[in-house]
């Protein structure tokens, strides 16, 4: 069935509208700048995985950031490939704000709706494009998981649409909401290290697999739907891991070892690091001049950039990159090097990652504290609230929301650090140097390399860009 969708129906189509009783009756009280229940944001979550809150859903644990989202908006409708997700967020729904949300398998049903008010995606990162560029052209604010996108060309499409409709979009880079990053910031901006020199990026490496066999697919999943714009493909599955599955597959929550839907480690904590790297570097609206290979280990052999076997994880496991800028400090990208970035000046060096930041320049903020406002600085002139990092970026986003600015971590910084991602994919896929041009966002005198920028959509899963 075609998903394209008919920007009309976004004005036509009558929803099923929530019960105001309902709303009224919601666990938490008005959100940011509101009067009363009534005002608050009405969300659609599209992908309800462990990382939204399905083990939450399950009773397995904590994890998952939906509690935030339902602290300051509530919950009208959910959407999963996977017809067990969804009624666990229904669930979820009614738990935080005494709703009995709408739930469907189809994105559509929450984009088209005309009492969703922000769409929040927590897909795999092969439908993020798709889903956020549709809920903006259908005039929805959007908070979208990172990875924002599965190629450069997706995040060019994203950056165009959010700048053409003029909507809210974050992308879930909670780092940026964590004081340790705004403090490094700030002792960078300040001039404390100095002219910057090098900075070291630990990321860690992929996990392997044994050989994943053919599998007949989950009675609740629609794997159709789930694979979307990626070539269709037998399910695969092998009982045994010792993850949240409790499995080995291609599919929920192991999606992020496949190229075919992930970029591995260099896009998962790549998205973060590599980030924070490109803020430090005053590079978020450029890019790379090369990206070079200098050690790549896949657990399967490839050939012109793809691999030829498909029955265990295939991205890589181990690596290290150099990547160059027109000017700046020298950016090493590694496998094994600690998680975070060891940040390099002239003056003096930095140690960060979520939650700690060390070195000189650090221990030195008691007796010499940061300019008045230069943390408040870092944090695009917002106060800092109390609370998690992950809870601070999620009340930000409502904040941006309400007063229609930017959002601390927007698309368009977001696609240029993870452009440096893909990049680092494309070179290792290949086995060789990258020569970039950031001005035009085009791979320099290499059309096999340049191929990898954007994707085919399998027929039915175009992207429409309004």
């Amino acid at each position: 069935m075609s998903t394209n969708l008919n920007r009309r129906s976004f004005l036509k189509k009558t929803s099923t509208a929530v019960a105001s009783a309902a709303i009224l009756t919601s666990a938490y009280g008005p959100a940011i700048g509101q009067n009363s229940p009534n005002e608050r944001p009405r969300i659609g979550v599209i992908g309800c995985g462990s990382r939204w809150g399905w083990l939450l859903a399950t009773n397995y644990g904590p994890w998952g950031c939906g509690p935030e989202f339902a602290r300051w908006g509530d919950y009208v409708a959910v959407c999963d490939a996977d017809t067990e997700r969804v009624e666990g967020a229904k669930r979820m729904a009614k738990k935080w704000n005494n709703i009995d949300a709408f739930g469907s398998v189809d994105y559509r049903d929450i984009i088209e709706r005309d009492d969703v008010d922000v769409v929040i995606c927590f897909t795999p990162e092969h439908w993020h494009a798709k889903v956020a560029i549709e809920a903006m052209l259908a005039g929805k604010d959007v908070y979208c998981e990172k990875p924002l996108t599965l190629t450069i060309e997706e995040g060019q499409q994203i950056s165009e649409v959010a700048k053409r409709t003029g909507r809210i979009m974050q992308v879930g880079t909670q780092q940026r909401s964590d004081i340790a990053f705004h403090k490094a910031l700030g002792i960078i901006q300040d001039g404390r290290l100095g002219e910057l020199k090098r900075i070291e990026i630990g990321i860690g490496g992929a996990p392997t697999s044994p050989e994943i066999p053919v599998a007949e697919s989950p009675k609740t999943l629609d794997w159709d739907r789930w694979l979307g714009p990626t070539p269709k493909v037998e399910y695969r599955a092998l009982p045994g891991h010792r993850n949240e599955t409790k499995e080995w597959s291609r599919c929920h929550y192991e999606f992020r070892w496949w190229y075919e839907y992930s970029g591995g480690k260099l896009t998962d904590w790549g998205a973060h690091h590599v980030d924070i790297a490109t803020w430090a570097m005053g590079k978020t609206n450029t890019g790379p001049v090369a990206v070079d290979p200098v050690m790549v280990q896949h657990p399967v052999p490839f050939e012109d950039g793809y691999p030829t076997i498909d029955n265990r994880y295939n991205t890589a496991t181990a690596f290290e990159f150099d990547i160059k800028y027109e000017d700046g400090p020298e950016v090493v990208v590694k496998h094994n090097a600690r998680n975070g970035l060891l940040i390099e000046g002239t003056e003096g060096r930095i140690f960060v990652t979520r939650g700690r930041l060390t070195g000189a320049p650090a221990e030195e903020l008691d007796a010499k504290p940061l300019p008045d406002g230069m943390i408040q600085e870092v944090f695009k002139g917002r106060e800092r609230i109390n609370g998690s990092a992950q809870a601070i970026h999620i009340e930000s986003f409502f904040q941006a929301v309400r007063d229609r600015k930017e959002p601390i971590s927007d698309v368009h910084s977001h696609h240029r650090a993870l452009s440096t991602c893909h990049l680092m994919g494309i070179a290792a896929r290949l086995g060789r140097k990258i020569q970039w041009d950031p001005a035009a966002e085009k791979v320099i005198g290499d059309e096999q390399a340049q191929s990898f920028v954007g994707r085919k959509k399998r027929e039915g899963y175009e992207i429409e860009m309004g």
